[in-house]
């Protein structure tokens, strides 16, 4: 499996990434326990079966990982399969200092420890459910927060969402670039792209290649059902089932100077109630031919 920094570097042909709710099987996001009801293992072939060349995985997967096998285990398994790529996630009030009500250190400390194990491609953040404010008092603690992936050799990857204080990825893109640090960028989903309503020309003007860390690709009906954030959970759909102009979004990306893998991120209740072999290869055959290069 390519390690570190050689691992960013995507080869000509674009390669696709089964984001980790793709992978998770029957389990919300927002479970009490969202780990995983599938065993790693048996993750890790159907998602390399399935023609991905990477995978992401949650924290709370790789707790039980590491209090089961141990992350070293994982990182041969890894190894030893033939994927490319592996994403850690999700820390969010990454800026509460330890040992304050509300901080999330021990998810900090889990992830950074299975950075340096796994070498993944970046791990992402995001940022606490509520309406957005300014985000200039969080640069220092996201300079921090980058500074110690970089020590272990990964990137920090910040995840806009419409329901959170980083709303929209031009924000997130500013507050990456006000770091400072070439190791802090963004993650350009779909679904909290169209979703928070901003437009492809908004995204082309907000954007460079060197900021953009990941892309990750879903559908969705016209209209939200029910809150924001149950539709973001439970309705994605495969990518061309939907109304998002994705051929539009990855125009745009690639015309500012992406060229990484392209994720596909699919939550919802119909895609975690199918058998896990047949929702990745959905899920591959869905987006594969909207990367596929240009003749």
């Amino acid at each position: 499996m390519t390690r570190g920094a050689d691992r960013r570097i995507a080869p000509m042909a674009p390669e696709l990434i089964a984001a980790c709710w793709t992978s998770a099987g029957d389990v919300r996001p927002d479970a009490p326990h969202p780990v995983s009801p599938i065993p790693i293992a048996d993750r890790i072939t159907a998602v390399s079966d399935a023609g991905f060349a990477g995978m992401g995985i949650v924290a709370a997967d790789l707790a039980a990982i590491r209090d089961d096998i141990g992350l070293p285990a994982l990182r041969s398994m890894l190894d030893n399969s033939p994927l490319r790529y592996v994403e850690i996630e999700l820390l969010e009030r990454w800026w509460i200092p330890r040992g304050e009500n509300g901080s999330t250190h021990d998810t900090r400390d889990l992830l950074l420890e299975a950075a340096e194990i796994l070498q993944p491609t970046h791990i992402k953040i995001g940022s606490e459910n509520a309406p957005p404010r300014d985000l200039e008092p969080l640069v220092d603690a996201l300079r921090v927060l980058t500074r110690e992936a970089a020590e272990r050799g990964t990137r920090i990857a910040i995840e806009p969402m419409p329901f959170s204080i980083i709303s929209m990825i031009p924000d997130g893109a500013d507050l990456a670039r006000a770091t400072g640090d070439p190791a802090c960028g963004v993650i350009v989903d779909a679904w909290h792209l169209f979703r928070a309503g901003t437009t492809l020309d908004e995204l082309r003007s907000s954007l460079t290649g060197d900021v953009v860390f990941g892309v990750e690709l879903d559908d969705a009906d016209e209209h939200v059902v029910g809150s924001l954030f149950d539709d973001t959970m439970d309705n994605r759909r495969l990518c061309g089932e939907g109304v998002f102009d994705l051929n539009g979004l990855i125009s745009v990306l690639r015309e500012v100077g992406y060229d990484g893998t392209w994720g596909v991120e699919i939550l919802s209740d119909d895609f975690r109630r199918m058998p896990l072999d047949l929702a990745l290869t959905r899920a591959h055959e869905s987006a594969v031919a909207l990367v596929h290069p240009l003749p």
